[in-house]
């Protein structure tokens, strides 16, 4: 039996949440049974094209979102070329209405919206607000199932009565643990950021873009060094606001008290290695996948009231606090809370629906046809 092909559609698969989960699937599903290949909104590499191509998906490069003429007619091309596919699944929030309305054209029997994040609290303007009522026209009609990552993710996407839709459910993007049950060498994880036995490391993972709040950190690492000296900041991740996270933290004096480590291959290490404490102060989330990881890696989180409860994996590790306490309220309740701990914490993660393996699983068989394939 030929397997089912499937075609994801994201911007690149670089270092983040979404994608990190997608080359997680990709190295644990049944390659017998589902052929995953990725269609791109970029001709540039990505970090884990090189692997994706080893492990046999294919990358498709079509450039140009913005351009939806020259777009689709791409688009049409590279299925017509390397179809057929029994599966589309779009990663591109709003944008997927097109994709989906694309993929009928090209004759998908299958095809899948899949929302990863909430904007419903970013401001939109009169034309945002008219392309967003297409796409989600779009949508509603191309779309023969809807997955989200968590249920604000849905509601944002799919409306606030998406549990009343048959097409709808939940698919919690679940972490690979096997990195996390690796032993590491704490003394020389932390020596490589000049960070000494006495600092106490508040960490941070994700993108530098507005939902995350970097300059709201940048504010809680000002009032924290002012209780705690020995507090150090390490950053992992890219994006468009780093350059000006790293400005503000100079102009507050302490850019010598923060390390910014860009795109890493082995968040799991620093979890476990290097961190004291988790900082997430996010504006809002899809789930916070991050939050997941620093859950499994036993670390205690203190998180905006605004990321989903249902990332709550691990409860004696969280702190909610809203984001309308001030910086120095952070401060003070990470200190606090940062020797918070639980012995069983990647236990409690295993069992939980954030296990890649029960997502993998809950995955294939939405791809099925019978509903009955399994991950290996």
């Amino acid at each position: 039996m030929r397997p089912i092909r499937v075609l994801h559609v994201l911007g690149a698969m670089n270092r983040g949440g979404v994608e990190t989960w997608l080359a997680h699937v990709l190295r644990h599903i049944d390659k017998s049974k589902i052929q995953m290949d990725f269609l791109v909104h970029t001709d540039q590499p990505a970090a884990y094209d090189r692997e994706l191509i080893t492990l046999g998906a294919r990358i498709f490069h079509c450039p140009g979102p913005h351009n939806p003429l020259l777009y689709g007619k791409r688009f049409l091309e590279i299925t017509k070329r390397f179809g057929p596919f029994q599966v589309l699944h779009s990663h591109v929030h709003r944008y997927s209405g097109y994709v989906l309305w694309l993929g009928r054209q090209a004759g998908i029997p299958k095809r899948i919206s899949h929302s990863h994040t909430d904007t419903s609290t970013l401001p939109t303007s009169l034309p945002r607000r008219a392309y967003l009522a297409v796409m989600d026209r779009l949508i509603a009609t191309n779309a023969t199932h809807l997955l989200a990552a968590s249920s604000p993710a849905a509601s944002d996407l799919f409306g606030p009565r998406w549990q009343h839709d048959p097409r709808a459910q939940v698919l919690y993007c679940g972490i690979d643990l096997e990195p996390f049950r690796r032993p590491v060498d704490r003394t020389f994880a932390r020596s490589e950021f000049g960070f000494r036995a006495s600092d106490i490391v508040f960490g941070h993972v994700g993108r530098f873009d507005p939902q995350k709040n970097h300059r709201f950190l940048v504010e809680i690492a000002v009032e924290m060094l002012k209780r705690e000296p020995n507090a150090r900041f390490l950053l992992v991740g890219e994006g468009p606001l780093r350059s000006g996270i790293e400005a503000q933290f100079r102009r507050a004096g302490i850019h010598d008290r923060a390390v910014f480590t860009g795109l890493r291959p082995d968040v799991p290490r620093l979890l476990l290695g290097v961190m004291d404490n988790f900082l997430f102060p996010s504006i809002n989330e899809g789930l916070g996948l991050a939050l997941v990881e620093a859950q499994a890696a036993g670390l205690s989180a203190t998180i905006s009231a605004d990321v989903p409860p249902e990332a709550d994996v691990v409860p004696a590790l969280i702190n909610r606090i809203s984001l309308h306490e001030t910086a120095a309220t952070w401060a003070e309740s990470s200190l606090r809370h940062r020797n918070s701990e639980a012995g069983n914490a990647l236990e409690l993660v295993e069992n939980s629906r954030f296990n890649l393996i029960a997502s993998v699983k809950q995955l294939c068989a939405i791809y099925s046809p019978t509903g009955v394939v399994n991950g290996e």
